[in-house]
């Protein structure tokens, strides 16, 4: 599913879920985390954990502003930079959506099939998944 954003919504690069402790748990491209720098497409370092250490930081950091504004819960996160753009969306128990995509994507067009990933796949990340995905990560580290 992740990386049928990356193939069918123009201007997105790359794709990850993150969960409520900062560990990727799913990415659109897994192999990147191993390929030679040539080989990787551009993205933030060209690695995977790169992006999704970056959606952990920005998750947090928005989690804590809004406590500190009395906000509520963050919803989603937009940063809009010159040579790209990175979103940030909840999914569900503190586990977070992280989309780095092209400067002049359709910010709408990624926001929404972000949120239909998350109406689609949320419910299937339950805790119990991502304790056994955690795992598995771990044992191949």
């Amino acid at each position: 599913m992740l990386s049928n954003l990356v193939e069918e919504v123009p201007g997105v690069h790359s794709v990850t879920v993150v969960s409520s402790d900062g560990l990727m748990l799913l990415s659109s491209d897994p192999g990147r985390l191993t390929a030679p720098a040539a080989a990787r497409r551009t993205g933030p370092r060209g690695s995977s954990a790169d992006l999704a250490t970056i959606v952990s930081g920005i998750g947090s950091l928005t989690a804590g502003a809004a406590k500190l504004m009395d906000g509520g819960g963050v919803k989603q996160t937009m940063v809009a930079m010159d040579e790209g753009s990175v979103f940030v969306m909840s999914i569900s128990d503190g586990s977070l959506l992280g989309v780095h995509a092209t400067p002049d994507c359709d910010m709408s067009v990624v926001a929404y099939h972000m949120a239909l990933f998350v109406g689609r796949a949320g419910h299937v990340l339950t805790p119990e998944l991502r304790s056994e995905l955690r795992k598995s990560m771990e044992s191949a580290q």
